[in-house]
């Protein structure tokens, strides 16, 4: 590869997949060069996996979501990128996915890579309500291992998913990942730091543990379910005049308030890693 000053991102493209803009904005204001790359391109040779640092899979309605959520596009990438994608793990870069994203890794098998990076291990089924969920959630790290949620603080985040409950019919494994530092999200009360423990809206959708978001063993493949490219700015949130008004009567000066939205940080994490170890 090229030496370059700035790392590359790949925002992969499809049909369905509808939060490509978001993300490789995301992506840029984080301090990335940001690319939307579709699949056909990659198939095609047109593009290269190889020339990029971080390879994403955005949220959606990939195939609109036919034989389950984000299994066709999983399908596609595993018969056709196979290859591609394991030597891009191998060469230690970043690969990631929120919301269908999460989906399509989790039924290709990329997370979470107990086995092999091709083996389904788990998956990501209906919420527990048998709707749509489309809100606004608490989330904390509890990783350690995880590059992309390291050192985050609390977060308030979207979810909109109708098929986000992580699942596995075998409780060990869950306790695997538990051990091995692999839950990198999970939902929590308001307050940030209370686990959910399964508590509707808190927990969206059920997920076994308050999953929200995990990682491969070497903490560099990461899936959630949330959206943290919805709010990579301050006036994304609903509430952002309140926000703001508070911060002034408590004395904030205007110019001294950060206009970061809490999901940028992830982005951050992400961009930083590539800087430090890739370039």
């Amino acid at each position: 590869m090229t030496k370059v000053k700035t790392p590359k991102v790949l925002v992969l493209v499809g049909y369905g997949i509808n939060c490509d803009y978001e993300t490789q904005i995301a992506f840029e204001k984080a301090g990335a060069e940001a690319q939307r790359v579709h699949i056909n391109e990659l198939i095609s040779n047109e593009q290269k996996m190889e020339d990029y640092h971080i390879f994403f899979i955005p949220g959606g309605f990939s195939y609109g979501d036919e034989l389950g959520a984000g299994k066709i596009l999983a399908n596609k990438l595993m018969f056709y990128l196979k290859d591609d994608l394991l030597q891009f793990i191998a060469d230690e870069k970043l690969v990631g996915g929120h919301c269908n994203g999460a989906q399509v890794m989790a039924k290709a098998g990329l997370i979470p890579a107990l086995i092999d990076y091709q083996t389904q291990q788990l998956t990501l089924t209906m919420n527990e309500t048998a709707r749509y969920e489309d809100r606004w959630v608490h989330v904390k790290n509890v990783s350690e291992k995880c590059v992309w949620t390291k050192n985050l603080p609390p977060m308030q985040v979207p979810v909109a998913h109708g098929e986000g409950r992580f699942y596995s019919k075998e409780p060990e494994l869950i306790q695997k990942l538990e051990k091995n530092d692999q839950i990198a999200l999970i939902y929590t009360l308001p307050d940030g730091t209370t686990p959910a423990q399964g508590t509707f809206p808190y927990n969206p959708n059920g997920s076994v543990a308050d999953i929200a978001g995990i990682c491969d063993p070497t903490g560099r493949v990461f899936a959630q379910m949330p959206h943290p490219e919805r709010f990579i700015s301050l006036v994304n949130h609903p509430h952002w005049t309140k926000k703001v008004r508070n911060l002034i009567r408590e004395g904030t000066n205007i110019r001294q308030i950060s206009w970061d939205g809490d999901g940028l940080l992830l982005f951050k994490n992400a961009v930083n890693y590539a800087k430090e170890h890739l370039l």
